[in-house]
């Protein structure tokens, strides 16, 4: 893509301007969504619900093989979350982190977003992986999550 942009700009110098302007955006919000991610992991560490909610778009849609959950509120996320955080904690779990993060802007305001998300017990050990990729939305406070699709951690999109 940036050999076509060099190409174009040469002919065409305003034309390769926008082009180069809409690229930079693009890898901008790629960062701005890794960012949010790398944040959501640090609050979703804590267990704790009040952590997390800010990190989701109202209304948001929770997919994983137990079935599928709409959460017009924090509210009604909250009470969909607290009993997965809970499970969590009684299997010991102290943390998580995104491995393998794959970002892909559809539009100026819409992004998907797939990797694996590693959870590790308080000794260390691993306790689970787990594929994730999400939906985002940017919203007037920034980028949210619209929509979180927990599948095999061995079908991450790679997105480019």
């Amino acid at each position: 893509m940036k050999h076509l942009i060099v190409g174009l700009s040469s002919l065409f110098p305003v034309l390769g301007m926008v082009l180069s302007a809409r690229l930079a955006a693009a890898e901008d919000d790629k960062a701005a969504v890794t960012r949010l991610l790398t944040d959501y992991y640090t609050a979703f560490s804590t267990l704790n619900v009040q952590a997390i909610l800010p990190y989701y778009l109202e209304p948001s849609l929770l997919i994983s093989t137990r079935g599928v959950v709409a959460t017009p509120t924090h509210a009604a996320l909250a009470a969909t979350l607290t009993p997965v955080l809970e499970g969590l904690r009684a299997a010991g779990y102290a943390r998580s982190e995104l491995t393998m993060p794959h970002v892909k802007r559809l539009s100026v305001t819409t992004a998907l977003a797939s990797g694996i998300a590693v959870r590790y017990k308080t000794d260390e050990q691993e306790l689970e992986r787990v594929g994730v990729t999400y939906l985002l939305q940017k919203a007037d406070d920034g980028w949210k999550i619209a929509a979180l699709i927990a599948h095999d951690a061995d079908s991450v999109l790679r997105l480019e």
